[in-house]
């Protein structure tokens, strides 16, 4: 099977920065489920919660009709923020379904 691996970036910030993102933080999932920072690093837990459901889905191939194929902006359920996190796939990874469960 082929799974892209992807990265989620702090795309903007409109309102009140309260909790420590800023433009170009990130997190990367790999390998299917394997969730990285950089060193150092950190994401807001209520950011992530946002898009987590997203992730599965743009990991696998898309019909090119699909909105999930355009579209890769996610909101911050904070509305005094204004966090906008952008999906992006960075790595099309082939591998043994029978590794995953």
């Amino acid at each position: 099977m082929e799974l892209w691996d992807l990265k989620v970036s702090v795309a903007s910030i409109s309102g009140r920065p309260v909790c420590g993102l800023a433009v170009g933080d990130y997190f990367e999932v790999t390998a299917s489920s394997r969730l990285s920072l950089p060193a150092g690093g950190h994401f807001c837990i209520y950011a992530l919660s946002a898009v987590l459901p997203l992730l599965a889905a743009k990991q696998r191939p898309l019909a090119e009709d699909d909105w999930l194929a355009t579209d890769s902006l996610v909101c911050c359920p904070d509305p005094d923020e204004g966090l906008v996190m952008r999906i992006e796939r960075s790595h099309l990874r082939r591998l043994d379904a029978a590794d995953l469960t």
